[in-house]
């Protein structure tokens, strides 16, 4: 019988100490440090709201549902994370007195909760009592701690996708980018946006690996997204690059470099498999020839000064692209994100040879 007590003793301590460590990497690491357990979480949750938006649904009431899924899975975490440690402080309670398996969690819910409705015998369970009490205190305060960072950033990154959703269309798009700043006659104005671009990719690549929930969160309209966004500055920057006929402006490049690294960073915290990174320009894309065409076409109608050699054009293009796009596609598909120019290419497989 010691020996039973003993090993629920045991148990029930890491079960503590496991709830602990997820607390930690979840509200505490400044950095992405995965978790098991709030990453089964969202997952159990994410798959019900999966169901419940199903895709028969039109896109705007299936946005309405998913945009409780992140508040609420996390709010339940903490719940979870509270559970097991009652869990575990009943069996650590049961090892101590082996009375019955209610009065032990009658004990552990009684400190958890700071009732203290339950008698306490013995030093070593009040020792026991007195540190269940305090660890639930300091999950709550993490929690209410963690909101308001969370939601700060929540507002850095959505006052620059609406400023993309002005400059870019609703939904956005790489061509309108290109088209409304040479029709305002500001395409010089576009280096500022570059720069601006490469300080919010560098801050959404921090955000949401730390703050895990943050992807999730969606943006006040449907037709908005942040990887909408992310995915117009990126064609708009590759189609500049590799289209226009303007002198190689670097802080275009520097956009599309901190792009394909944010991109590439979040679908690596929430195991995502992407592509490697392909080491030459020949590697396929989803987007097709003549997609490509049909914006360049755009492009020309607008009075945009386009490259003569298209083939080249669309080599460089697809040289720009492939860095980006796995990414870019798959974290689309998980948010569930607004339809936009090219976002249909998730739905397709990855072709190979010529292009």
């Amino acid at each position: 019988m010691i020996a039973i007590q003993v090993l629920a003793f045991v148990v029930g301590l890491v079960l503590v100490l496991r709830a602990l460590l997820s607390a930690i990497r979840t509200f505490v690491v400044p950095r992405g440090a995965y978790d098991g357990i709030s990453s089964m979480e969202f997952r159990l949750i994410g798959s019900l709201f999966g169901r419940i938006a199903r895709p028969g649904l039109s896109y705007v009431q299936r946005d309405a549902i998913l945009a409780l899924f992140a508040p609420i899975g996390l709010v339940i975490l903490p719940i979870v994370l509270l559970a097991l440690v009652l869990a575990g402080f009943a069996a650590m309670f049961w090892g101590l007195s082996p009375e019955s398996i209610e009065a032990a969690a009658r004990q552990s819910g009684s400190a958890l909760l700071t009732l203290g409705f339950a008698p306490i015998q013995g030093w070593l369970a009040l020792l026991l009592s007195f540190g269940e009490a305090a660890i639930g205190l300091i999950l709550v305060a993490l929690l209410i701690a963690y909101l308001p960072t969370m939601y700060t950033a929540f507002q850095r990154r959505e006052a620059f996708v609406a400023k993309v959703g002005v400059r870019a269309g609703t939904p956005p798009s790489g061509t309108e980018l290109l088209i409304r700043f040479w029709t305002a006659g500001l395409p010089a104005a576009l280096t500022d946006l570059w720069i601006e671009a490469e300080t919010w990719f560098i801050d959404i690549e921090e955000s949401h690996t730390t703050l895990a929930a943050l992807p999730f969160y969606r943006s006040p309209r449907s037709s908005r997204s942040w990887i909408t966004a992310a995915g117009a500055l990126l064609d708009g920057a590759s189609l500049l690059r590799s289209t226009i006929d303007v002198p190689v402006e670097a802080r275009t490049d520097l956009a599309i470099s901190a792009g394909y690294t944010a991109l590439d960073a979040i679908a690596g915290f929430f195991r995502i498999p992407t592509i490697v990174r392909p080491a030459n320009a020949d590697d396929p894309i989803r987007v097709t020839r003549a997609e490509f065409e049909a914006a360049v076409d755009e492009l020309v109608s607008a009075g945009l000064p386009v490259r003569a050699d298209r083939d080249q054009a669309w080599r460089d293009f697809a040289g720009w692209r492939v860095n980006y796009e796995d990414a870019l596609l798959r974290l689309s598909t998980i948010v569930v994100a607004p339809d936009a120019r090219w976002n249909e290419a998730a739905r397709r497989p990855v072709r190979s040879g010529a292009r």
